[in-house]
């Protein structure tokens, strides 16, 4: 293993935290004066501005080092789920979209107040927020896990708080401060980095390896194949139709993390661009990543590779950034899977806040008292910031303690909670838009329904097992069905 990071590393990893404390006193100096502002920007973004801050929220530092693990073991059938990606966007931008800015909303679960009553509302939020401690507290950690082994060649307790801290805090300097413009903007330059970081090692790994027709080489392996005409395949034709569309729909329509850009638009149609747009450019950012990892299949291919670092099972992009990569070079990744961490983290601090402020707090706090000004409002949207930062810190730590001393893995549970929420979600808009059925007193009972359809799908606990495509599909169904059981609410 390469030793720690050289003084050239580490001058490229300390311009990189100037760069964000400088970026964060731009973007943050304007001034904020109601939730409104701090939540949406007043529907002042672009269109391209917030499709690349979709692309951001949707890239983590797992995807940064999960990408090339999956076409270094498989070949380019993820492509696939981007393509699904593609269709669900589409479905959102014209289904969706129209609706949340016909009501003006600040959250999507405002779509469900104007069906169902505030209750409604409440509970999907309540879901999402749940969801996304658990989730995003879980990818959290999984990014310390990476940035303390680069930076520390460990994963002592002390180096992980550290890890864990430096990226809660490169988030808060833009949520805290600046809002979800400065979010948007802090996502452009975090994006510019990581896909950097990508091509350059491309393109040192392109350039060392000694092969000749790589591409022959690759594709006589099955290496390049991108559709997946297996129905046992994970992203089969059918199952990109079925349940990852539907996960994709709940994804970028119901997910508050993702469609608090879509809402922060200067209308409906730059909206609607801006989803489109958010596809059409993490296409080739995937197809960057996943070209990653064959190349890397091409360096290893004739070497035994323990993909271990102590205890933790690690990607073979972090094996090789661990072993292999060069002076300089290993500074730049470094910097690349922080700002994809980044780029995710800072997101979803903003998406809970706005959550919690705009769909519980503030409905509660002017029905105790009707005079109450934005100024107290958007401190305590600060607030709670501060306060989901600290929850997701909890989150990541627990983790850290969970995975070495108990046999049930939390971090495979957390991260899949939220595609649990997403089933039940899914059957109440469904219901809420589709039909003139469903009912308040149901919407909790769908909600559930579908998160634990799922659950226990898991698990085999019906006799039988389903690949996770079609869990979604079941779980929507189920929770479908239960708002259909409901009289007619027009």
């Amino acid at each position: 293993m390469n030793s720690a990071f050289s003084p050239l590393d580490w001058a490229i990893f300390v311009f990189y935290l100037l760069v964000l404390a400088f970026s964060s006193y731009i973007f943050s100096r304007a001034k904020i004066n109601s939730t409104k502002e701090y939540f949406t920007s007043s529907n002042s973004i672009s269109a391209l501005a917030a499709a690349i801050s979709i692309v951001a929220t949707t890239q983590s530092a797992a995807t940064f080092l999960g990408v090339p693990e999956f076409s270094y073991k498989n070949n380019f059938t993820l492509l696939g789920f981007y393509f699904s990606s593609l269709l669900a966007v589409l479905f959102v931008a014209y289904v969706f979209v129209p609706k949340f800015y016909e009501i003006k909303a600040l959250t999507v679960y405002e779509l469900l107040e104007k069906r169902y009553g505030a209750k409604a509302k409440q509970q999907a939020g309540l879901m999402f927020l749940v969801g996304r401690v658990l989730a995003s507290g879980a990818r959290l950690y999984i990014a310390a896990l990476a940035i303390s082994m680069i930076l520390f060649l460990d994963i002592s307790l002390f180096h992980m708080l550290i890890s864990i801290s430096l990226l809660l805090a490169g988030a808060l300097i833009y949520t805290y401060f600046g809002g979800v413009r400065s979010v948007i903007y802090s996502d452009i330059i975090q994006t510019i980095v990581y896909v950097s970081a990508g091509i350059v090692v491309f393109y040192y790994l392109y350039t060392s390896l000694r092969i000749e027709n790589i591409y022959e080489t690759l594709n006589s392996l099955g290496k390049l194949q991108v559709v997946e005409t297996s129905l046992d395949g994970k992203f089969s034709i059918f199952g990109l139709l079925g349940g990852w569309l539907l996960l994709n729909i709940a994804a970028f329509g119901l997910d508050q993390d993702m469609t608090q850009r879509v809402l922060s638009c200067k209308g409906t149609k730059q909206a609607q661009y801006s989803l489109i747009l958010s596809i059409v450019i993490t296409i080739p950012i995937v197809l960057l990543f996943l070209g990653l990892g064959a190349l890397l299949f091409l360096h290893y291919q004739n070497n035994d590779v323990v993909q271990s670092f102590g205890s933790e099972k690690i990607t073979i992009f972090m094996y090789y950034i661990l072993n292999e990569m060069p002076e300089g070079l290993r500074g730049f990744v470094t910097v690349g899977a922080i700002a994809a961490a980044l780029s995710s983290t800072n997101s979803v601090l903003g998406a809970m806040s706005s959550v919690a402020i705009e769909d519980l707090y503030k409905p509660y706090k002017l029905k105790h008292s009707k005079n109450i000004d934005e100024t107290h409002f958007l401190k305590a949207s600060r607030l709670s910031v501060l306060f989901f930062a600290f929850l997701l810190f909890a989150m990541a730590t627990l983790s850290y303690f969970w995975q070495r001393y108990l046999e049930v893995s939390l971090i495979s549970f957390a991260l899949g909670v939220m595609a649990f929420a997403y089933t039940g979600l899914l059957g109440v808009y469904f219901g809420a838009i589709f039909t003139k059925r469903g009912s308040a007193k149901l919407v909790p009972v769908a909600l559930f329904g579908g998160f634990i359809t799922v659950l226990l799908l898991q698990t085999s606990a019906f006799g039988f097992s389903l690949g996770y495509d079609w869990q979604i599909v079941a779980g929507s169904v189920v929770a479908f069905c239960i708002m259909m059981i409901g009289k007619n609410n027009g």
